[in-house]
């Protein structure tokens, strides 16, 4: 880093990388918010920050967007203190503060049930996750919150997306937003077009205060580590591809698929109607091909 200092013209260029980071980050954030209308006027959106990368990120980048925003809303951080060893209670406080955003810490002693309860070895996420969901739910009531942002970004949607497949046997991924299984809350995802190398970048640019989990992002035996993995190395053979898999997630073709409860198969007729838009035996061999020179992208900069 020294080095690009001392050198104007690599500084420059690494002010100008940063700068268009910045740019695509917001741009995206926002193309989200408005392609699945998260947040409206009025809102008050519960900003769930656990102190890694992808929730520091995701409350930097609404508080700058609320500030130009077309709709006014409001924000509140929340942290849910899970009693880990070693966690270090101050740093979220008081970057918090900083930021001059409310926030509120929750505690709860989450990690002694998780360790009671999970005997050593097994992956602790199930139990983890919803104990976390049902105290996020609560605060969220508490604190008047109309929407909960979650940190989850688009590398996460692929995951959970060959997760389901691999394990779960079903084309599931992770919806952007949601109405929460209680009934009570709407969960939003705005960085659902954000790629996670680009968040890694913001965060060593901004010198996010990281605190390292010991629980579920840790575990090295879980599948979702596996799964980042695996689309890691595809990224790097093919470029592009995971933009075309996360594109391909909104443009689906259920009369080409085979769920019976989302296409009637049972019922078709033939019409002796020529449809220009109607369904094709096979596609041109041209549609299905990857293109070489231009792999589609979601919103980046050229």
């Amino acid at each position: 880093m020294s080095a690009v200092l001392d050198d104007p013209k690599a500084a420059a260029k690494a002010a100008h990388e940063i700068n268009k980071l910045s740019k695509r980050l917001h741009r995206q954030v926002g193309q989200a918010i408005a392609d699945f209308n998260m947040i409206e006027d009025g809102d008050k959106v519960m900003v769930c920050v656990s102190g890694g990368k992808d929730s520091y990120a995701l409350l930097d980048i609404l508080i700058e967007l609320r500030r130009r925003a077309p709709v006014s809303f409001d924000l509140v951080a929340v942290n849910l203190d899970q009693k880990q060893p070693g966690f270090p209670e101050h740093v979220l406080p008081e970057y918090l503060a900083s930021r001059g955003v409310p926030f509120h810490i929750e505690n709860q002693d989450t990690y002694s049930i998780v360790k009671r309860l999970i005997p050593e070895g097994q992956t602790m996420c199930s139990l983890c996750s919803r104990l976390r969901r049902g105290i996020l739910y609560r605060v969220a009531g508490e604190l008047g919150a109309t929407k909960i942002a979650l940190g989850h970004h688009r590398d996460d949607m692929l995951q959970t997306l060959f997760m389901n497949m691999f394990f779960g046997s079903r084309m599931k991924g992770m919806p952007p937003k949601l109405v929460s299984d209680d009934g009570k809350n709407i969960v939003i995802r705005p960085l659902a077009y954000v790629a996670e190398t680009d968040l890694e970048r913001w965060a060593a640019h901004r010198q996010f205060p990281i605190i390292p989990c010991s629980l579920c992002g840790s575990q090295e035996n879980l599948q979702r580590v596996q799964m980042k993995k695996m689309l890691r190395e595809w990224e790097r053979q093919f470029p592009g591809r995971l933009d075309n898999i996360f594109t391909a997630m909104g443009n689906i073709v259920p009369s080409h698929m085979m769920d019976r409860k989302l296409y009637p198969f049972t019922s078709l007729r033939t019409t002796g109607v020529v449809n220009p838009d109607g369904d094709r035996a096979f596609d041109e061999e041209e549609d299905c091909a990857t293109p070489a020179a231009q792999p589609i992208r979601i919103q980046r900069d050229v």
